[in-house]
């Protein structure tokens, strides 16, 4: 029987008003018992709600009367409540294979569930999907959803995915883009595998086949040092211009065909191949932003204030297996991206005393980034003529690898890096590198030996965070 666990109830909500208490197990809603949090929310929007609970080993249920589309007021332990379903490709670019071992276990789950592609933007390859899960995706309006493609050619994609579904199973893609779901596609590129001329067939295909994806990001390969996989390596410049060029030409021919580009290098390609980015207007509203896509630019125009708050908001890698969305069927991951600080104390090494002060906001400011977030973010400090405020970047030797993103940041290096940095000095953390307040070594931000300000994850909120020049 499908359940969840309440893990957080609003003071004042309609259901604290009836009983309702963090521990409790969710049995049902009106009779009905849930599959996931999509189906809650349907449920509990409803004036009149029948919850089904079991606290200390004893069913019971609580009526509750309100107006109709007022939320319930509880928060779940997970988005799913019953099994996740888990993928059964064996990608050999997969980046679950290179995470290190004694990582917390939620880390190593493969996914493959449409319902956490809608949820949360994961991607799949519907190789696990079927006829039911389009019928529940077209009749509860499940859209958008997010589609690994990598290959449009069904051998090389068989090949890519190790399962030899996967040479079919984007009949699928072709099934929702029939019934009107918005979809979004993406292609990690394996140097030698799908790049160069496979890499133009699947955008002719994309053309052919697809036309009505909203998007399609070409995003490269990670390989950290734990992979094992022998045809898996980083590109070389050469090939990174390679792809750039690719995409380039095919956003020529969709933009002549369709009437809009469709296929977008991510920023990295451009780091990679130390070229510039488009300008913002080729990424419209930023709508791949978390695939990386256009980020750098996005970044530019938030942190200037040419726009008007943040245009998107990177996730933290992995979070959604922490826990379900607070509201919504999109809600933020992770904890609230408020601007706080977190000064220690304890006792050193060699038994003092010690207290960590909360540095002063006139302050010289360090912000924390991986080594390809100040590539982008360098040029743009530069920029505020600001003698205060400097860009730390953080080399990646948990994962090591070609790993240089923000959002893989761990505890571990950053406290290696910080341990050489002036105490008394502010220093920002991009909240992307967290999990529930978490890192991905399982450390946290008092873990470390400076006091940090974690902010959101954009320009405006880095513009806030630094206010005005001292």
């Amino acid at each position: 029987m499908s359940s969840a666990v309440v893990s957080g109830v609003a003071p004042g909500s309609p259901a604290d008003e009836a009983g309702v208490r963090p521990g409790d197990e969710l049995l049902s809603v009106s009779g009905h018992p849930v599959r996931d949090i999509i189906e809650y929310r349907v449920l509990g929007d409803e004036a009149e709600v029948e919850l089904e609970l079991r606290r200390g080993g004893l069913e019971f249920s609580v009526e509750i009367v309100k107006d109709a589309g007022v939320p319930l007021g509880v928060e779940v332990d997970s988005a799913l409540f019953d099994e996740i379903r888990t993928c059964d490709n064996h990608c050999e670019f997969c980046f679950i294979y290179q995470l290190p071992p004694n990582l917390r276990r939620s880390l190593y789950l493969k996914d493959d569930d449409y319902r956490l592609s809608f949820l949360y933007g994961n991607f799949t390859t519907l190789t696990r999907f079927t006829e039911a899960d389009l019928e529940r995706v077209v009749d509860e309006g499940l859209s958008p959803l997010y589609v690994s493609i990598h290959a449009t050619d069904p051998d090389v994609r068989s090949d890519l995915l190790r399962n030899r579904r996967g040479a079919m199973s984007l009949r699928w893609l072709r099934a929702l883009l029939d019934e009107g779901v918005e979809v979004h596609g993406q292609v990690v590129v394996c140097p030698g595998l799908n790049d160069g001329a496979v890499l133009a067939d699947t955008l002719c295909g994309v053309l052919d086949e697809y036309p009505e994806l909203a998007d399609v990001a070409v995003v490269p390969l990670g390989v950290s040092q734990f992979n094992t996989e022998d045809r898996m390596r980083p590109h070389t410049r050469a090939e990174a211009v390679a792809v750039v060029e690719t995409v380039h030409a095919a956003r020529a021919a969709f933009r002549t065909a369709l009437g809009h580009p469709m296929v977008f290098a991510a920023d990295e390609y451009y780091l990679l191949a130390g070229l510039p980015f488009p300008p913002a207007e080729e990424y419209g509203d930023f709508a791949m932003h978390e695939d990386g896509i256009g980020m750098a630019r996005a970044f530019e125009l938030e942190l200037t204030g040419a726009s008007d708050g943040a245009i998107g908001v990177q996730p933290g890698f992995f979070a959604w297996v922490d826990g379900a969305p607070a509201s919504g069927y999109r809600a933020p991951r992770g904890e609230p991206t408020a601007t706080t600080a977190t000064p220690g104390s304890g006792v050193d090494a060699s038994g003092a005393q010690f207290v960590t002060l909360r540095p002063s906001r006139s302050a010289p400011v360090g912000i924390l980034t991986g080594v390809y977030g100040a590539q982008v973010l360098t040029p743009l400090i530069d920029a505020l003529d600001r003698d205060d405020v400097r860009v730390i970047p953080v080399e990646n030797r948990f994962f090591g690898g070609n790993i240089g993103v923000t959002g893989l940041m761990v505890g571990e290096d950053l406290a290696r890096v910080l341990d050489e940095e002036p105490e008394g000095h502010r220093y920002l953390l991009p909240d992307v590198c967290l999990s529930r307040g978490r890192f991905l070594d399982g450390t946290t931000p008092d873990d470390l030996p400076r006091s940090v300000e974690v902010v959101a994850t954009d320009g405006a909120a880095l513009r806030a965070a630094l206010g005005p020049a001292s």
